[in-house]
């Protein structure tokens, strides 16, 4: 008798532990419903705000990263169609050229959008990025960051593959985190970005762990080669798991570090396609 309770106990324990693990294996890689990053629809913007805004709530998706005056609505006009709609911008972009020359006007119009992150997605170089930029990039950063603090926003450098020329034992894009303020400068990963500039998204996700806030989620047509220049064809942004990078391995290393938000960015003509294919891969993702 003992034997048979002994042989039930061990069959129950390792049917709950099947069980359990099945039921690990089944749970979302990504929970939440992605935001938007507005410059997918940069060309109907130009045209029709608040249509637009309307289009990518039919989508489900009610968070966006924005311009804090997009087709030239004032910020205030810009947080009326956005409330109107029920929708959120946590993060805005700012030109480095306007964020440099006025940080306090950068974080007044963010803050009226409702925005508590600040992105800049671009540095001024020449052909090639160098260290004397990234030196002048992290002075101005800090200098911004800390203003764009004290008045309640969060900066975030946006990467754009070019940060990842060799520097020393690194890269340049080393250099810049080691030397910005983390109290004043984080991070948005632009994952086709760093990938492209030949970066490994998920293992930097965790080299830094503390810097990153935000994440753009692209991904990259196969057999496309990347290289320093930040830039490629825009049909080379494809649906995310239909392109080179490994998703799975960077939500996991992304949810690890505490990254706050994800933003939808495709630059292809055929984004109105791929954004639902996009969707539906992220909702099928499991643990």
């Amino acid at each position: 008798m003992k034997k048979i309770i002994a042989l039930l106990c061990l069959a129950l324990i390792v049917t709950f532990g099947v069980t359990a693990t099945f039921a690990q294996k089944g749970k979302p890689l990504f929970p939440q419903a992605p935001g938007m990053q507005t410059y997918t629809f940069r060309n109907s913007m130009k045209v029709d705000v608040a249509a637009t805004l309307d289009s990518i709530k039919s989508l489900g998706i009610t968070v966006l990263e924005s311009s804090t005056n997009p087709n030239g609505l004032t910020p205030e006009a810009f947080r009326k169609l956005l409330d109107a709609r029920g929708m959120t911008s946590p993060s805005v972009g700012a030109g480095y050229e306007e964020l440099v020359k006025d940080p306090a006007e950068v974080a007044r119009k963010a803050k009226i959008i409702g925005a508590s992150y600040v992105m800049t997605a671009w540095i001024p170089h020449q052909k090639e990025f160098t260290l004397a930029d990234a030196q002048k990039a992290v002075a101005d950063f800090n200098r911004a960051g800390k203003i764009l603090k004290e008045n309640g926003i969060t900066f975030c450098y946006h990467t754009h593959g070019y940060e990842f020329i060799p520097y020393q034992n690194g890269t340049l894009f080393d250099y810049m985190v080691k030397n910005t303020n983390p109290e004043y400068v984080s991070f948005e990963m632009d994952i086709l970005w760093v990938f492209h500039g030949g970066g490994d998204p998920a293992k930097l996700l965790l080299k830094y762990p503390n810097r990153w806030k935000l994440m753009h989620l692209k991904d990259l047509r196969k057999g496309v080669k990347g290289d320093h220049t930040g830039g490629t064809s825009t049909d080379n942004d494809v649906a995310l798991g239909t392109g080179q990078l490994d998703l799975p391995a960077i939500l996991k290393a992304a949810k690890k570090v505490g990254v706050k938000y994800y933003f939808i960015e495709d630059e292809s003509p055929k984004f109105r396609q791929q954004v639902p294919q996009t969707m539906a891969y992220l909702k099928s993702l499991k643990e």
